[in-house]
């Protein structure tokens, strides 16, 4: 085992888009285990958009990242020393202490996984946090019903593409998704969706109007903005919108202009929740063993991009904020 360490720490806060700059790649020994601990090589670490809002210093409802001090976020490698009753050595586990090679962490809050049912990082994406933030948000937050017309928003995205697929299996009549290329347009479509446009080609009001024009039931919101404002305008009497997360103003230091439109909210009689996938532990074992039998059943496929070595997590990061990623972005430590 290595004793030496890297790690990535935030160096600075952002206004706007962050850069590189707002990053310093920082050497440290491995630490070393005290009882009840373990010390894990990552070997995978997840890169997501709720990141960005933790290099603010703001109220959240989580912590924002400190400064001169590494990030953190989910990660899957191997335990390379134990204290702890129950966690050996070679034992593989899921955390939250990514942005660095070598992890401390106590070892009840680390989840044992197994490396030959699935690969790594399918327990960052499909079957871990992910996965279950599509399907508890879908069905339980949003409360899809077979029938129903949906439409998602960064649907080529790790969560959203996710969220059309299970909404498929589940019986929706019509899936709408919006992503951000021609390429990615005809992912959606090959993964199952009714139609897909890219958001870039005119309004997404014009274009959300054609690719639904019986209008929409459930929409799961990874966007906010003008999506937001384009699916309230479409929405159906007694729709409902899940509302996971708002890329579109992440990088604003400015309020949106938009939705321009929450009036309709109550003449339509419509639902717009705002979820954590915390909140949805209880459907873990429900998620796991119904993911898992789609996957096996090859009804259920995922999309990976993959960055290489821990000094390249920052451009990972910035990347995803840019839509470069196709499904989940992780980083291979």
């Amino acid at each position: 085992m290595s004793t030496r360490n890297r790690e990535i720490h935030l160096a600075s806060r952002p206004e706007g888009w962050p850069t590189a700059d707002n990053f310093r790649l920082v050497e440290t020994e491995v630490p070393t285990p005290g009882p009840g601990q373990v010390v894990v090589r990552n070997r995978y670490m997840s890169v997501d958009p709720y990141m960005r809002g933790r290099m603010n210093d703001v109220k959240s409802y989580v912590p924002p990242f400190a400064l001169d001090a590494p990030l953190d976020g989910g990660a899957v490698g191997e335990v390379v020393a134990s204290e702890a009753e129950g966690v050996q050595p070679g034992d593989t586990v899921l955390h939250g202490l990514g942005w660095r090679e070598y992890a401390l962490l106590d070892a009840k809050a680390a989840r044992k996984v197994d490396p030959d049912l699935a690969p790594l990082g399918a327990y960052l994406s499909v079957l871990g946090m992910t996965g279950l933030t599509a399907y508890a948000g879908l069905l339980e937050v949003a409360g899809m019903k077979p029938g129903e017309r949906v439409f998602v928003s960064a649907a080529a995205g790790s969560v959203g593409s996710l969220v059309g697929q299970i909404a498929k299996l589940k019986g929706a009549a019509h899936v709408v998704g919006s992503a951000g290329s021609a390429a990615k347009v005809e992912r959606l479509r090959a993964l199952g969706f009714d139609a897909a446009f890219d958001y870039h080609d005119g309004p997404v009001r014009d274009s959300l109007k054609a690719a639904a024009p019986d209008g929409v039931d459930v929409y799961f919101d990874n966007v906010g903005g003008d999506h937001l404002e384009a699916a309230i305008s479409a929405m159906n009497v007694h729709g409902r919108a899940a509302i996971c997360g708002m890329i579109a103003q992440y990088n604003d230091p400015e309020p949106p202009a938009a939705p321009r439109n929450l009036a309709l909210v109550i003449g339509k009689r419509l639902t717009l929740r705002g979820f954590l996938v915390g909140d949805h532990g209880h459907l873990r074992a429900e998620f796991l063993r119904e993911m898992s039998g789609w996957l096996r059943d090859g009804k259920i496929s995922y999309d990976e991009t993959v960055v290489d070595g821990i000094e390249n997590a920052p451009a990972a990061l910035l990347g995803l904020l840019r839509g470069e990623n196709l499904g989940k972005m992780l980083v291979r430590v």
